[in-house]
C-alpha cells in the first residue's frame, strides 16, 4: 500500500492533537475540553482509515486484480472503524 503525503500529513496532525491532549491533561484542563479534543482526534482517525481503504480499493480496481473477498474485507474494515 502506498501512503500518500496527504495521509501522512493527516496522521502527523492527529499525532500533534494527541500531544496537545496530553498537555491539557497535565495542565488539569476540564473533562469537557479533553473529551472534545479526543472526539476530534477520533473523527480524524476515522477519516484517515476511510482514505486508506478507499485508496486501496482504487488500486485494486485499477489493477483489475481483485476478488470479491478483497472487496468484502475492505468494506469490513470501513464498518469496523465506525
Amino acid at each position: 500500500m502506498k501512503c500518500s503525503s496527504d495521509i501522512s500529513n493527516r496522521i502527523k496532525r492527529s499525532e500533534g492533537q494527541l500531544r496537545g491532549i496530553l498537555k491539557m491533561i497535565e495542565d488539569e484542563k476540564g473533562c469537557k475540553e479533553v473529551v472534545t479534543q479526543l472526539s476530534a482526534v477520533r473523527s480524524s482517525i476515522d477519516r484517515i482509515i476511510a482514505l486508506i481503504v478507499v485508496n486501496n480499493l482504487k488500486e485494486l480496481y485499477e489493477s483489475e486484480e481483485y476478488s470479491d473477498k478483497e472487496i468484502e474485507q475492505a468494506v469490513d474494515l470501513l464498518m469496523k472503524s465506525r
